[in-house]
């Protein structure tokens, strides 16, 4: 009866929610008249097609025989989670520290995928987006977050807003000519393995940047925030994670390079984005090299950011603590002050069904968390099997981990009181890295339309081993994409 209340609501006050099925079903007889395929929502290696498809690589795309090109595209995806906390003993619990008792969680998303080709090689896109949630705690007491389609400044009613809007230019240098399928925020188009690719405008940086096939939409893969990108890069975002900017990527056969500059928000966390690019900004320089082992595929991908922000640090907070008296407060001393951060990560499929990734990324998080979440260093892996095995080839099951942790000048910060943006248990007498495994199931009902179970644990919450847990979450998630 809750889940049922929850999905009334949102239909009597979200009229995109309305907007996108309309969409979704005049895409759906516009290409039923034209011959044309839809796009799978996990391909034969377990990889999820979403939103951010722009970056797939060639080597997964369709066969280079068919040349279509796509004039428009119209898709849209609708995806609801629900989750329970369960109960745990804690001896003390803090202004932002995971609340010890039951708790339950959900968001609702829907998302509208518009695209039209302006001239060769030119494609224009633009999301209008629905969302709500209530998250638990408040959104505080986790590093990392059960929840990654849960936003900063979300809450129970729908709100309306242009999740993405950008333009992207495509230049041929020559090579392979190689066919990608319509879909979310992809026209059918032709591209040679030798391009230039530039996208200007509003996106989410995980669009283009550390594009992993395992670990990158909690749409339809892991929900947590540690385990959907480098947990320790603080990318550029508003709240709700998007961003404005500029990013070129120059592949070359099994090579990929991308770089990209986007605006920082006009303080930690916050939903309005400082235009002053040239200042405050975030860098980001990516490496990709795809290999083959046989016939398996993989992938290596290095990263550099470099962050600009107006940002307070730690350890400035500390010492003016110590000196007028009071707790830590890192937004007293916030001034222009830089970050920067590495990652690496690797994903190889060991069989035509099964795929391992494994990631690591450290910042030298002396600056506060700005953007992201509060997660200085971390490692995690997991693996993807789909269900051939099963004979159920569309379904998927994935288990991974991640253990994160901060560095020193952020746990003292912690340790003498001061809240970051979602930690804050008072005290951090006996510091624990975060540690997390994640595994959900993935059922297809029909083409288009899964359902997961979902389970997680969560070890030292807030890096906190007097709080040790570990908090259990399972939930159940509902994808639509059309």
């Amino acid at each position: 009866m809750r889940i049922q209340n929850l999905f009334a609501r949102l239909v009597a006050q979200s009229p995109a929610l309305l907007l996108c099925v309309l969409a979704c079903c005049v895409a759906s007889s516009a290409r039923a008249q034209i011959g044309t395929q839809d796009v799978v929502s996990v391909s034969a290696d377990g990889i999820a097609q979403g939103a951010s498809k722009s970056s797939a690589r060639l080597d997964d795309a369709a066969a280079p025989t068919d040349t279509a090109k796509g004039r428009w595209s119209l898709h849209a995806q609708s995806t609801f989670v629900w989750q329970r906390k369960g109960a745990f003993d804690a001896p003390y619990t803090g202004a932002q520290s995971l609340r010890t008792a039951r708790e339950y969680s959900h968001t609702w998303t829907a998302t509208a995928f518009l695209g039209a080709r302006l001239w060769d090689g030119a494609e224009f896109y633009v999301n209008p987006e629905s969302v709500s949630g209530v998250p638990l705690s408040d959104l505080y007491g986790l590093a990392s977050i059960n929840n990654g389609e849960i936003q900063k400044n979300g809450g129970p009613v729908p709100r309306e807003y242009v999740a993405r809007i950008f333009v992207r230019q495509s230049f041929n240098l020559g090579g392979e000519q190689q066919h990608v399928e319509d879909g979310p925020n992809q026209l059918a188009s032709s591209y040679a393995r030798r391009r230039i690719v530039f996208t200007a405008g509003k996106i989410t940086l995980t669009d283009i940047f550390e594009k992993s096939g395992y670990a990158n939409d909690p749409r339809s893969q892991f929900l947590n925030w540690a385990l959907i990108t480098h947990g320790a890069w603080d990318y550029a975002a508003d709240a709700r994670a998007y961003t404005v900017g500029l990013a070129s990527e120059f592949y070359w056969d099994d090579w990929a390079v991308r770089v990209g500059r986007f605006m920082e928000p006009e303080t930690a966390n916050g939903t309005v984005l400082n235009y002053n690019i040239a200042r405050l900004h975030g860098d980001q320089f990516e490496l990709e090299h795809d290999h083959a082992i046989g016939d398996l595929s993989g992938a290596v991908r290095f990263m550099v950011f470099r962050n600009r922000a107006f940002a307070g640090r730690y350890r400035d907070a500390i010492n003016a603590a110590l000196t007028n008296g009071g707790t830590p407060d890192v937004a007293s001393v916030r001034k222009d002050a830089d970050k920067t951060g590495y990652g690496i990560s690797l994903e190889q499929r060991v069989a035509p069904d099964i795929g391992l990734f494994l990631r690591g990324s450290i910042a030298d998080d002396k600056v506060e968390e700005y953007a992201f979440t509060e997660i200085d260093n971390t490692v995690s892996g997991g693996l993807s099997m789909q269900g051939t095995r099963w004979h159920r080839p569309n379904d998927a099951f994935a288990i991974a981990f991640s253990t994160s942790g901060l560095n020193r000048d952020h746990r003292d910060f912690l340790g003498a009181g001061g809240l970051g943006g979602f930690l804050g248990d008072g005290q951090l007498t006996h510091y624990g890295r975060e540690n997390v495994i994640e595994a959900y199931y993935s059922l297809q009902i029909v083409k288009g339309f899964s359902f997961s179970l979902d389970f997680q644990q969560i070890a030292n919450p807030g890096y906190n081993a007097q709080r040790h847990g570990p908090v259990r979450i399972v939930g159940g998630r509902l994808h639509v994409e059309l």
